[in-house]
């Protein structure tokens, strides 16, 4: 799915009470007898019975440094705190162990309650009939759906349902060493590929170890927000063809593009495959531009707190400043057998307030009105 880049608290209140109806006995006028119990005092009164607990699992794909440290912290212990009879369970599952785990455990019947996936994955599990219909399920489905961007919100829509609700999405954009641009006397990230071009032939005067651009592949996510920009495309607009697409004119004009510039020494070549760390380099001032996501700041910050670097949107072509468009739906799963407790978890996730915790650890908002909030 292609996007043009978008330019980027529903607060929880929840009352709890406990009855604390002991009332006073009255005091006997005579003693009780011998095999009788004295009637209770006020200080004897039996303590109200523990709330009968509900655990519920929940398998995502988070950081282990920083996102899973903040849901395992912070956002799992504020939810049991509202909820003191669930517990929630969440694991770590690397992404490419994801599905094979998912399907493994589904055929033996030990699927999560909830999962946190890729958005490609819905319709696939979807059609297998291991996931939920959440607008049967939920009472509230239409209020929740109402709040969320159309965009990732479709992206849980499968013959006639849906099987998900969008939890965060992402893009691709442009970062930039400034010291780097520096150097090479550029004051502003390219607006278009015109300016691209004239910015990598400055950086290339820098010498031959250091290259105006760096990217890992020739994947859809490396390739595609070239391609759109360039005015190309993967397919037709239903999605039911790539001949006259992606062998258009336009499409071929972008691979070129990208092949001259890895001739002339502004693309570091592991980009058309092989090993290469791009945000070593990019940190190191060897590469003046990457394309990365929102889990860049966080992350890259962390691990290079001194680096100065910005931000800003593909550089336009005929097709205009275009790039991907990705993200992860939340689920839940047939299986499950905490149902309730379950929808009570993503109900929270999907709050305003902390669809805005979030945002600061680099997971864009899907709500609309957290897109909208003073805090994005």
């Amino acid at each position: 799915m292609k996007a043009r880049f978008p330019y980027y608290l529903l607060a929880i209140l929840v009352v709890m009470s406990m009855l604390l109806g002991a009332c006073a006995q009255a005091t006997p006028t005579t003693a009780p007898a011998a095999d009788q119990p004295a009637a209770p005092t006020q200080g004897d009164a039996p303590a109200a019975p523990a709330a009968e607990q509900t655990t519920i699992t929940f398998w995502h794909g988070y950081n282990a440094d920083v996102e899973a440290k903040f849901l395992d912290e912070t956002l799992i212990p504020d939810f049991e705190a509202l909820h003191p009879d669930i517990n929630v369970e969440s694991l770590v599952v690397p992404y490419d162990q994801f599905r094979r785990k998912l399907l493994i455990a589904m055929s033996g019947g030990e699927a999560p309650d909830l999962a946190r996936i890729d958005i490609i994955w819905v319709p696939e599990l979807a059609d297998t009939g291991a996931l939920a219909k959440l607008n049967e399920l939920l009472p509230d489905f239409q209020a929740l759906a109402d709040q969320m961007l159309p965009g990732p919100l479709s992206t849980n829509f499968f013959n006639g349902n849906y099987y998900g609700l969008p939890l965060d999405t992402n893009t691709r954009v442009m970062a930039y060493n400034e010291a780097v641009f520096a150097a090479a006397g550029i004051e502003n990230a390219p607006v278009t590929i015109d300016e691209f071009l004239e910015d990598c032939e400055k950086i290339k005067a820098l010498g031959d170890d250091t290259y105006c651009f760096a990217d890992g592949g020739t994947y859809a996510w490396a390739t595609n927000p070239w391609i759109w920009s360039f005015g190309g495309d993967v397919t037709d607009p239903e999605v039911t063809k790539s001949t006259g697409f992606f062998n258009s004119e336009a499409t071929a004009a972008a691979y070129n593009f990208l092949k001259d510039s890895i001739d002339k020494g502004y693309i570091n070549p592991s980009m058309k495959g092989g090993s290469y760390d791009t945000w070593g380099a990019f940190s190191q001032n060897k590469v003046a531009m990457i394309l990365e996501g929102p889990w860049f700041p966080p992350y890259f910050d962390q691990q290079f707190p001194d680096l100065e670097y910005g931000l800003a949107p593909m550089p336009a072509g005929d097709g205009g400043s275009i790039s991907v468009v990705g993200g992860e739906d939340i689920v839940m799963f047939q299986q499950s057998e905490n149902k309730e407790a379950a929808a009570e978890f993503m109900r929270y996730m999907l709050s305003e307030e902390v669809q805005l915790k979030w945002a600061g650890q680099g997971q864009v908002p899907v709500l609309k009105s957290a897109i909208d909030s003073e805090t994005i």
